[in-house]
């Protein structure tokens, strides 16, 4: 099938099945008929308020029905969802909405006022969504998407997502990469469980009851469902992959991914909120290419340079550029630090940002948090810079722990090289990274 509207597209997968379950969130079961006729009427009762094509609907809503059923009536009218964090304070929010300029705010429960959920006419958005920037290292801002709302529904998302799966939402939908893939596995057949908030028990009990074939995790939400007690008794034969993103994985924990899984099963993909470049490395590629985010794919290209715009040789750190074809012309980066190798294989080292200078030599935090966080007690850990009289810098780290600090310190002392071992660390039973891995340094140095 050509590419349809995104509206339509959900009116054909319901004529095809409509009692198969389209979204599951919060015990409660939406089959493909049911989210047709609400979305249909939400998006009447929209048109009647003056939505319209390519206006923006800001939804700042936690994961949950609604959340799915505002994306799917501002679809149906030619407009733009653009997911923003629930969680932004007052004074960020205010700012943003003030730049965003959207024609609707979504906030609470959506008012449905008619009972009119016959198809609306097609309407095709200049953009499909418009997610924020995660804001990690700033103040998150606008991205408007450059492809228009439409889709083909007989295409997989990707080459490493499987199609007619049931995909578990671990991520918060307001971040760009969950919300692409949760959304265009919808509309293209996919069955939808929603976690409000990620819980790596409350995961493992999804996936043995609800079969879930697909999921897309981080890091932190990995190292937290390695660690669980229900791991080993799960039955887990029905996932067909787990891809992984948004952080550089600790090598330990993916060799324990991929022992548990199978090397097939592991998929690890690194990309930007604006897909300025795409690469993909399965877990028996990864055996062979340890460490490496793999070699790009779907028309990109990448390459590490130096400060002053010249290419790296192969294996030499720069900056990560890259650029995709059909996307923005020139050279992107996303502000990481890395290499190439000779056969192509990317490398990421850290965020260029969060590079520690001690003494002259630079020690990316990455490294020393994942020797962190390969301790038994640890959950998480963030590594930062403190000024230093004499070597200008040196790395402290701050553990999600109920280790004894001096204790972990020392541990952590003996695996680290000289240049890289922390000078303190304190401990704290306060999460350190939200569902998508991400933290904001700043506030730790």
């Amino acid at each position: 099938m050509t590419s349809l509207p995104i509206g339509r597209a959900f009116t054909v997968l319901a004529e095809r099945e409509p009692d198969r379950p389209a979204v599951t969130a919060g015990g409660c079961v939406v089959t493909r008929a049911r989210l047709e006729s609400l979305g249909n009427r939400l998006a009447r009762t929209w048109a009647a308020d003056g939505v319209g094509r390519d206006d923006l609907v800001t939804i700042s809503l936690s994961n949950g029905l609604d959340l799915v059923l505002a994306c799917v009536a501002a679809w149906k009218l030619g407009a733009i969802p653009q997911p923003l964090s629930p969680r932004l304070p007052a004074a960020e929010r205010l700012r943003l909405l003030a730049t965003i300029d959207p024609r609707l705010v979504v906030d609470g429960p959506v008012e449905i006022r008619t009972k009119d959920d016959a198809p609306l006419p097609d309407a095709v958005a200049s953009s499909w969504k418009a997610p924020t920037s995660s804001g990690s290292t700033g103040v998150p801002k606008l991205l408007l998407d450059p492809n228009p709302s439409s889709v083909d529904v007989d295409r997989p998302v990707a080459p490493f997502v499987p199609r007619d799966v049931v995909q578990l939402v671990a991520g918060p939908l307001f971040h760009a990469a969950p919300f692409t893939y949760a959304m265009r596995g919808l509309m293209t057949g996919h069955e939808l469980v929603l976690m409000e908030r990620f819980d790596a028990g409350a995961a493992l009990a999804a996936i043995e009851r609800h079969r879930v074939g697909w999921t897309m995790l981080v890091p932190t939400t990995m190292a937290r469902i390695w660690r669980h007690p229900a791991r080993a008794s799960t039955d887990v034969s029905s996932l067909h992959s787990v891809m992984h993103m948004a952080a550089r994985c600790p090598e330990p924990l993916k060799r324990d991914w991929i022992d548990w899984l199978g090397a097939e099963r592991v998929v690890e993909v690194y990309a930007g909120t604006e897909a300025q470049g795409l690469t993909m490395i399965r877990g028996d590629e990864w055996l062979v290419h340890p460490g490496s985010v793999g070699r790009p794919m779907a028309g990109s290209r990448f390459r590490a340079v130096r400060p002053d715009g010249s290419d790296c040789a192969p294996g030499e750190v720069g900056e990560l550029r890259m650029q995709r074809d059909g996307g923005r012309p020139g050279w992107h980066g996303l502000g990481d630090a890395g290499w190439v190798d000779a056969d192509g294989y990317v490398f990421v080292a850290d965020r260029l940002d969060d590079a520690i200078t001690v003494g002259g030599v630079t020690v990316h935090p990455a490294d020393v948090e994942a020797v962190v966080d390969s301790h038994p007690g640890v959950r998480s850990s963030v590594a930062v810079g403190r000024p230093d009289p004499e070597l200008g810098e040196v790395v402290h780290v701050l553990a999600e722990s109920d280790v004894d600090p001096g204790l972990l310190l020392a541990w952590v002392r003996e695996r680290v090289d000289p240049e890289k071992r922390p000078r303190t660390l304190e401990t704290t039973r306060e999460p350190l990274r939200d569902d998508t891995g991400k933290t904001r340094r700043a506030r730790h140095r």
